[in-house]
């Protein structure tokens, strides 16, 4: 998947190959977001323009921007899977939110 950062906000990058442009939209927040542009510098300057008046827009209308990602996320598993990820942390002598933070970046960094 091809990103843009730009003030904590990441955007999912596409192609359009009917309309022969490249657009994006902001993900991680529940507001709706878009940008696009003809060129990849174009891109950039669209996605920076639509973060900002994003952010003005909420700003004027006296309510907080949605913020991307909180940190915080729960994930339902089998309580087989829980039993044995519990005893894995627990060897590695780390606390489970330990174990699955590490775990978790080092599959990112894998790929």
């Amino acid at each position: 998947m091809n990103t843009l950062t730009y003030k904590g906000y990441t955007a999912k990058i596409e192609f359009d190959p009917d309309d022969d442009i490249l657009f994006g939209n902001l993900i991680g927040i529940r507001d709706t977001v878009g940008f696009h542009g003809e060129t990849v510098n174009e891109l950039k300057e669209a996605f920076h323009e639509a973060v900002d008046f994003y952010l003005e827009s909420c700003e004027k209308a006296g309510r907080e921007p949605n913020k991307p990602f909180s940190g915080k996320f729960m994930v339902r598993v089998n309580p087989s899977l829980h039993n044995e990820v519990a005893i894995a942390a627990a060897n590695a002598g780390k606390s489970l939110n330990k174990w699955v933070t590490e775990t978790l970046q080092n599959s990112v960094h894998a790929h």
